[in-house]
């Protein structure tokens, strides 16, 4: 796990910050929790890009080039 976050505890530990990594299961209960967290502003996901829902497939070549910075969402309205 250490190698798959090195640059971001190396970034962290610079900015003097706390860094976790966490593998996230899509449950119900976490993203609930998850979302309390961003409405308070405890949290800020980082978003690469904005694809429209016509573009999905778009967005998908995006993130299997492997070079996401962020979060890639699908806009569905």
């Amino acid at each position: 796990m250490n190698l798959l976050s090195s640059n971001a505890r190396r970034l962290a530990n610079k900015l003097n910050v706390i860094f976790y990594f966490l593998f996230m299961k899509a449950g119900g209960a976490q993203l609930s929790d998850i979302t309390k967290l961003i409405e308070s502003g405890a949290i800020h996901p980082v978003i690469d890009k904005v694809f429209p829902f016509e573009q999905t497939n778009e967005a998908m070549s995006y993130v299997e080039t492997g070079r996401v910075k962020g979060k890639v969402v699908i806009k569905i309205k």
